[in-house]
């Protein structure tokens, strides 16, 4: 058991989420014939769904803190129509298009954070308020009208890696990138065993650590392949590229900083997080701002992909984002969830969206279906709780000892006991 809870990193509910994601795919591409798998298809998956992923990287901060971002959609809108208005009015560079909506997005942030941690006003009622001031602010600034960007953001929201170098047989910039991440797990993979010797750890078995190296690189292998291999000129998208990025970048904020710490404590406990000195105000300012600039940051994305900035942009985003959010394993009541858990619950929003499509199945249904798996992932999780017992793949864990909430770990901890004052204190000194 020990030896599993190891392959598994700890993280039950994120594995099992996994699990789901891999049967969604292999379901679809029996049921359409295999045209899920594809290369076009898996680039128009991560091109057209990179956005809302981008908003559920910031979504899980916000929820792990206790709040929720009602705005982000409209957020996005509005930042999408002043960085095209300013590119095609103002006559100034494209980048600096991009600073100009960024820095619009950390001014409703901080606008909208100033509300939630200084004046006391839930996040909910918040961003409400934002979601219809900046939808109307999005159509009155733009006249309703739709503007068209350059080249440049359209190659933000729509580019692929370049082509270089000799032919062989993939993308170069594709097969270059799926080396690297292979390195990187073979890497990361190594640094673990030695950071287990070196704290006296138990000793992490071989083969669990050639398990999971060759489970993971066969899957990178295989998606290096499958967007490598597409039609001249298509490769892994830029916006894939952006998001990756993202994904690492606060992975490791939310697990291995004080900030990210902080996160985890107000969400779990904020009058033990209080008592232990973390400042709840500025984590509260710091997670709504920080939605904010993601939002701007998919909104840029979005018009890059659609070419121009229109009146209904960003309509029901934070609706997709909040589901990723809860399907990848964050808590309603807060304090528990992980980017790479969001993440993970986007991609299988996007993969069932993307497959029932492909089958024939109307819109309507479709959302339906997707408000089902929502509603089924919660009670789930849910009942579990209220049962005692873990989620998912932490069914195969059971009996094995459970510490204190872990924020790389998943909820299965929830219900089991352990005092939430000296977790949060824990965290909070961490």
């Amino acid at each position: 058991m020990t030896s599993l809870k190891q392959l598994f990193g700890g993280g039950a509910r994120q594995f099992g989420m996994v699990f789901a994601l891999i049967a969604l795919v292999l379901i679809f591409q029996f049921a359409t014939g295999g045209k899920v798998l594809t290369s076009t298809n898996a680039q128009n998956i991560i091109n057209g769904n990179s956005y809302v992923l981008i908003l559920a990287i910031g979504m899980v901060l916000v929820i792990i803190a206790g709040h929720i971002d009602l705005s982000v959609g409209s957020v996005a809108a509005v930042v999408g129509i002043i960085v095209a208005l300013a590119i095609r009015d103002w006559g100034i560079p494209w980048w600096l298009g991009i600073v100009l909506g960024l820095a619009v997005g950390a001014l409703i942030g901080a606008w909208q954070g100033f509300w939630v941690a200084y004046i006391g006003i839930p996040g909910f009622i918040t961003t409400l308020a934002g979601m219809m001031f900046f939808r109307g602010a999005n159509q009155y600034i733009g006249k309703s009208n739709t503007v068209p960007v350059p080249k440049e953001i359209q190659f933000l929201g729509a580019g692929y890696l370049p082509e270089w170098g000799p032919n062989t047989g993939l993308n170069n910039s594709t097969l270059l990138l799926g080396i690297l991440a292979i390195a990187a797990l073979v890497y990361g993979e190594l640094r673990r065993r030695r950071s287990a010797r070196r704290l006296g750890a138990a000793p992490i078995p071989t083969w669990v650590s050639v398990v999971r190296m060759v489970a993971i690189g066969a899957v990178i292998a295989g998606a290096t392949y499958l967007f490598g291999s597409g039609r001249y000129g298509t490769s892994f998208p830029i916006s894939g590229v952006i998001l990756v990025v993202l994904v690492l970048l606060y992975g490791f904020i939310s697990n291995r900083t004080i900030t990210g710490r902080h996160v985890y404590a107000v969400g779990g406990n904020r009058i033990a997080a209080s008592l232990s000195g973390v400042n709840i105000r500025r984590t509260n300012f710091f997670v709504m701002m920080n939605m904010s600039m993601l939002a701007a940051l998919a909104g840029i994305i979005f018009i890059g992909r659609s070419t121009a900035s229109g009146p209904f942009d960003g309509t029901n985003w934070e609706l997709d984002a909040i589901a990723a959010v809860f399907i990848g394993g964050a808590a309603v009541s807060g304090g528990v969830g992980t980017v790479v858990g969001s993440l993970i619950g986007g991609l299988v929003m996007a993969v069932l969206n993307n497959g029932l499509q492909l089958m024939g199945v109307g819109s309507d249904s479709t959302q339906m279906i997707k408000g089902l798996v929502l509603l089924a992932a919660v009670a789930f999780d849910v009942y579990n709780k209220i049962q005692g017992r873990p989620s998912i793949v932490g069914l195969l864990l059971k009996g094995v000892r459970r510490g204190p909430v872990n924020p790389e770990g998943d909820d299965s901890g929830a219900g089991t006991g352990a005092n939430p004052v000296s977790q949060a204190e824990t965290l909070a000194r961490n």
